[in-house]
């Protein structure tokens, strides 16, 4: 079967400026309304090179999978158009895709001549830097046979960040909370000297946040009022989002969703009700450590 067309309806008004290494800087603008977009730019020649021709036909593609169109402009003249539109069997000999179509012999003119340099470096970016797709459809979901590949979570270890933050009730609006990273296998909270975190009215050691042999960060608590998310706890495992209370203060366990195992495949699939699907089991997280094993 075909794959199915998603449409969008785009409301666009956007000025921009691109800075190319010892070239000119190039401005434009797109806007439009609908499904059809006008992209206005004053040095189309940069883009148009044999480097950047790749990348192109991917947006190209990309547009009319959506059903978007993108009209090139230099001025009041129309050079091409991108997306969801036909080109004739003869232009794509030239432009590599049905979904590029030279709007102009002058939009010819360009895209040959900026072909023909072979000194030119690429303009635009290329596919690494493209985020991730958004899982469709974004509504809630209880099927449990999902056809999308998914991923996993299991991160080199200590990926994702790890941090906790203070929860300050009175911080000045504007300022940043404080943020200690958990970048040692044992991070000390307490008012101690030698503690890792030091807070005043702690005891002196009062919590341990360790790194253990599966990558997840546990609290080892040395206080018997030491909470997690509001419960009396000797160990937890932290999660994105849990809440550590020690004595008088609140600290926010944050790391990102990539590397946070409790969160299946970067995320819940379908919301918090939806069916979850259990990862695979956890392989060698670094190769030059061999006790990192599943």
């Amino acid at each position: 079967m075909p794959p199915v067309t998603r449409r969008l309806t785009v409301v666009a008004d956007l000025a921009f400026e691109v800075e190319v290494p010892g070239r000119d800087v190039v401005r434009g603008r797109i806007h439009g309304r609908g499904r059809q977009l006008r992209l206005e730019v004053d040095r189309p020649d940069l883009f148009a090179g044999r480097a950047d021709a790749a990348a192109v036909r991917v947006v190209a593609d990309g547009l009319a999978r959506r059903g978007l169109t993108v009209r090139v402009m230099q001025g009041p003249t129309h050079l091409i158009t991108l997306g969801d539109t036909r080109g004739p069997w003869w232009q794509r000999r030239a432009t590599g895709s049905r979904h590029i179509r030279l709007g102009s012999v002058r939009g010819a003119w360009t895209s040959g001549r900026a072909r023909l340099r072979r000194d030119v470096d690429p303009v635009l970016p290329d596919g690494a830097l493209v985020p991730s797709s958004t899982m469709f459809p974004i509504v809630p979901t209880f099927v449990r046979r999902s056809r999308r590949r998914v991923t996993t979570t299991h991160d080199p270890a200590r990926g994702g960040s790890p941090r906790l933050v203070l929860v300050e009730k009175d911080n000045p609006r504007g300022e940043r909370q404080p943020v200690y990273w958990l970048t040692e296998e044992v991070t000390t909270l307490g008012s101690g000297a030698d503690c890792t975190v030091r807070l005043p009215d702690l005891r002196a050691l009062h919590v341990e946040i360790v790194h253990d042999e599966k990558d997840e960060y546990v609290v080892r608590s040395h206080h018997p009022d030491t909470r997690v998310n509001g419960s009396r706890v000797r160990t937890q495992i932290l999660r994105t989002g849990s809440r550590l209370e020690v004595g008088r203060w609140t600290l926010a366990y944050s790391r990102e969703e990539h590397a946070d195992h409790g969160r299946p495949f970067g995320g819940r699939i379908g919301g918090e009700l939806g069916h979850q699907q259990p990862q695979p089991p956890r392989r060698r997280l670094q190769a030059d450590d061999p006790q990192e094993t599943s």
